[in-house]
């Protein structure tokens, strides 16, 4: 084709090109986890009954908005291991690797235009805001080594975690006839949600520098060593704001494992922040129970094998 003809068609685009493009998403999304989300999903849909069609497509979006924003953490974080492998910009580099994810946001948006509900498209704006801006607190307080609050962390958490979790539910709504006869049942699937967030990523900042699991798949108290204000370590740091210990050991973002022990030690015998976060995840759960039986009342639930796989869930946040 002649150059000076080029601009008299649509911009070409072939199928090598969009591998190329695709390269580092594929890469991990070819590596997947333990698909929770998709489990959490078909368990609320138990009660909102969206049609099967409608239920696939917001898996499908669901699905690349996670692992796209996985990328884009392990860029932002300097993380080596996601999923038990090299993250993908040490693969690919980390310029590609964060078009590679900005693309992929579009293509769950192309997704997103299939379904037939147009407040989709608002709930996937508003949710997508959400998320930036709980990950961009939590990047501020990290680099500029400023320790949140209990309830700041959890704020923070609600649009960083809970959002996805969030936008899934939200998406089902407004895709559901039995939500729009339920207003008020169909609110509380939302404060659930909010709550399931909180305590997954309460669970996850534990499991950080308690599973050995966790070494494997992303380093030893890999937390630490990003400098991450998780919320057993600001419980750490709260328990006596005159000890400078964990906040400078925290401030270096330390690879030293003997440093990183020493600061275990010291919420495991000093500030108590593992059985702290043990306590706070219990009463989370009974706040997340009584919340379902709530939801089991306003929508008039007899059979309990409907909501059974939403204790499931709970059960499986909430375990250490």
């Amino acid at each position: 084709m002649d150059i000076e003809e080029t601009h008299l068609h649509c911009p070409n685009w072939t199928d090598a090109n969009e591998e190329i493009l695709t390269g580092p998403f594929n890469y991990l999304y070819h590596h997947p986890g333990k698909d929770f989300r998709k489990f959490m999903v078909e368990s609320f849909n138990k009660i909102l009954k969206v049609s099967t069609n409608d239920l696939h497509k917001i898996e499908q979006v669901i699905d690349i908005l996670h692992c796209s924003s996985l990328l884009i953490d392990d860029v932002e974080d300097d993380a080596l291991l996601r999923r038990g492998i090299p993250a993908a910009h040490t693969v690919y580099g980390v310029p590609i690797t964060i078009n590679s994810s900005n693309y992929m946001y579009f293509k769950a948006f192309e997704i997103l235009k299939t379904l037939a509900n147009l407040e989709s498209f608002t709930v996937f704006n508003e949710e997508m805001l959400n998320l930036h801006r709980g990950q961009g607190l939590d990047l501020y307080w990290r680099e500029t080594l400023t320790c949140p609050t209990e309830p700041e962390y959890c704020e923070m958490v609600m649009n960083k975690t809970g959002g996805l979790f969030r936008l899934a539910i939200r998406l089902m709504l407004s895709n559901s006839s039995i939500a729009k006869a339920y207003p008020i049942a169909s609110s509380l699937l939302i404060k659930l949600i909010n709550l399931f967030g909180i305590i997954y990523q309460i669970k996850d900042d534990y499991l950080n520098l308690q599973s050995d699991n966790y070494e494997n798949n992303k380093g030893f108290c890999e937390d630490i060593s990003e400098g991450k204000f998780s919320f057993i370590i600001i419980h750490a740091i709260r328990f006596n704001l005159n000890n400078k210990e964990v906040i400078s050991i925290l401030k270096q973002k330390t690879k030293d494992k003997s440093l990183k022990i020493y600061m275990l030690n010291y919420m495991q015998n000093v500030s108590n922040s593992f059985k702290y976060c043990e306590q706070t995840l219990s009463i989370l759960t009974k706040k997340a129970e009584s919340l379902i039986n709530q939801i089991e009342i306003e929508f008039q639930i007899t059979d309990r094998s409907i909501t059974s796989d939403l204790y499931l869930i709970l059960k499986k946040l909430a375990s250490i």
